[in-house]
């Protein structure tokens, strides 16, 4: 079959690739320790599911305007002026089939041939492969976990060119949890608006940061707007992965050509999905700091535990829901005693295949070495995985 060029640049998500293997040995009655989904496990909060079963009631199924219905657009709006301190109108708001597809149509609108867009790396999985996808070049800038995963403006400058076209910064970071500091995040600003260079704020895990981090926005700082294109979801937030609601805010005119390129692919997200998303930004937001609060002990705990594996270090994660432990410790180029395989890949593999633990290579993520592990999962759960992991590497010291 002949396939176009540009769905050959890029390869199925790995996260997904791991969920689906995950997926099929649950399905065969194994019990699997699943570290590897990037969505919480918690319901979406009843407000916002009675608000789509009345959305359905009342027969709100209809199609709705491409962009987004204007109650939902100027709600969004009013909950990112609330919570981050913005000053976004409803016509600088799309609303999209998650936050996966605004980043998606950005890219889209703005990146073409000869383009480059600067990524902070270990970064997420579908900004490399997007960006190839609209056909520019993702240019790499390393962060470090001495320096908690936190990209810094004098790295990024050194990575600026004339092509350049586009910053992303993703904060709270999937899969590092590095959180950018709000200081360091406005001279990052200052370099943009320097060289020409739209800055995407990724904000999908915003509202989940640990002390002494906050939920921060670029957009409220003086100026932003001109620059600033800000990425969110209901996802995360509001536990509505499979509502598929995200949204962009941006300068108008950039909106008017998402509308555009909306409405000629998917036209309108779900209309009942988008009356529940309007319930998430007008309703309460009781839920968002017991889930945060059962986050924290998670982190606590599975930080703890993969410390005390040998031969594995990790970070604290500033935000998110993500253990990246390093275990090169274990990796045949990794100097260690205990040599189990050359790659992550290969570790991750042994682990699902023998130990029934589900987790994301950190190859995947531009980042050789690591692994990411989701602690949106119970407590029980975490506990299992661990004495799984820790048997694990055991094992391999022994046969050292």
């Amino acid at each position: 079959m002949q396939l176009t060029d540009r769905i050959n640049r890029i390869q199925i998500s790995p996260t997904a690739a791991v969920l689906a293997e995950a997926e099929k040995m649950k399905a065969k009655g194994i019990d699997v320790a699943d570290f590897g989904p990037g969505e919480p496990d918690f319901p979406t909060p009843d407000h916002i599911k009675k608000a789509g079963i009345r959305a359905i009631q009342e027969d709100k199924s209809k199609y709705t305007p491409a962009g987004g219905i204007a109650p939902l657009r100027e709600a969004i709006c009013a909950w990112h002026k609330r919570e981050l301190h913005s000053s976004f109108e409803p016509k600088q708001c799309v609303v999209s089939v998650g936050g996966k597809h605004s980043i998606f149509n950005v890219m889209s609108v703005l990146i073409q041939q000869g383009d480059e867009v600067i990524i902070p790396r270990p970064c997420w999985v579908s900004f490399p492969d997007i960006v190839k996808y609209a056909g520019g070049t993702s240019v790499y800038v390393e962060t470090h976990p001495d320096d908690g995963f936190t990209v810094r403006a004098s790295a990024i400058e050194k990575a600026v060119t004339a092509k350049t076209k586009l910053l992303i910064v993703n904060s709270p970071c999937n899969p590092t949890g590095g959180v950018v500091p709000p200081d360091e995040y406005e001279r990052i600003l200052a370099l943009c608006k320097k060289h020409n260079v739209w800055l995407m704020g990724d904000e999908c895990y915003s509202h989940f940061t640990y002390e002494p981090h906050k939920p921060y926005s670029i957009a409220s700082a003086p100026g932003a707007k001109e620059k600033v294109i800000i990425i969110g979801s209901m996802s995360k937030t509001f536990a509505m992965t499979g509502w598929r609601i995200g949204y962009t805010l941006g300068p108008e005119a950039l909106m008017q050509a998402l509308i555009k390129l909306q409405s000629q692919s998917t036209s309108n997200a779900t209309s009942i999905a988008q009356y529940a998303a309007l319930e998430a930004m007008t309703g309460t937001m009781e839920t968002v700091p017991v889930m945060l609060a059962e986050y924290a002990k998670r982190r606590k705990r599975i930080v703890e535990g993969l410390r005390a594996i040998s031969g594995v270090t990790c970070e604290w994660p500033g935000g998110a829901f993500y253990a990246f432990p390093n275990i090169s410790e274990h990796l045949a180029n990794g100097g260690g005693r205990s040599a189990l395989a050359k790659t992550d890949s290969e570790i991750a593999k042994m682990l699902l295949e023998r130990a029934h633990v589900a987790v994301v290579p950190g190859e995947a993520f531009g980042a050789p070495g690591y692994l990411r592990l989701s602690y949106a999962t119970s407590i029980e759960r975490i506990e299992e995985g661990l004495r799984r992991l820790e048997r694990f590497f055991a094992r391999a010291e022994a046969a050292a």
